[in-house]
């Protein structure tokens, strides 16, 4: 069985989907015959390459409050991903175009070290020190992932270079009906979107697993956190 997840760097749903997606797979009887494939997805595509901002300023803006209230949003999703056993840093983080992430993502994925890279650049964007917009700490980031540094430096150095790939997976997810992430597709069969619970996970992969084949793609699980194609993120309230 095939899973794709539909999400980009720079959602903080995505991030913690991914954390409860995984423990919802080790709980599945037959994780060892599930294909997880990421899928790429840019919150903010418009944005100039370089052009980048705090986001607490950004969810300021956004959401038309103070910057106060801003970090108070942050606090409340950092709250959620530590409750996963998630680093999050509700300071100091940046926000940017993640267009050039999700090619070395597709390099990555050529190489077999994909889903090492996400976890790197996830681990990096939301808890550690480190700008994911910087070309130099990406390089680092694919070479910690098992990538050939001079390759991803290529990569980056050539704006086509996977591009295609890119866009390719945006129209999919168009067409699939996705204007969310995360978005998590089961052999193209059965649709979950937002960071929703672990035990929604396990149910889908169980009915996936049971119904095979199927035929439309029905989406399970109720509402949960997403960030949609304006880049706006969802925050629970409490």
């Amino acid at each position: 069985m095939r899973v794709e997840i539909w999400s980009d760097i720079a959602c903080p749903w995505c991030y913690i989907g991914k954390a409860r997606f995984e423990k919802g797979l080790a709980e599945f009887a037959h994780r060892d015959e599930v294909e997880v494939v990421h899928r790429s997805f840019e919150l903010d595509p418009s944005r100039v390459k370089g052009d980048t901002a705090l986001v607490i300023d950004m969810l300021a803006e956004k959401y038309g409050r103070s910057r106060e209230e801003a970090a108070a949003m942050e606090a409340n999703v950092a709250a959620n991903a530590q409750s996963e056993g998630l680093g999050y840093r509700t300071e100091g983080r940046d926000h940017g175009n993640t267009f050039d992430i999700h090619r070395l993502l597709h390099l990555a994925k050529a190489r077999g070290r994909q889903d090492e890279l996400l976890t790197l650049a996830y681990r990096a964007n939301f808890a550690e020190e480190r700008s994911v917009f910087d070309d130099e700490v990406l390089i680092a980031l694919a070479e910690e992932a098992g990538l050939d540094a001079d390759e991803a430096r290529a990569v980056l150095a050539d704006p086509e270079a996977y591009a295609d790939d890119v866009r390719t997976d945006e129209r999919e997810a168009a067409e699939l009906g996705a204007n969310a992430v995360p978005f998590f597709v089961l052999d193209r069969r059965y649709g979950i979107s937002g960071g929703q619970p672990t035990e929604v996970f396990v149910q889908a992969l169980e009915q996936a697993w049971k119904d095979r084949p199927a035929t439309a793609l029905t989406t399970v699980g109720g509402d949960a956190a997403a960030c949609d194609t304006d880049g706006a993120c969802e925050v629970p309230r409490g």
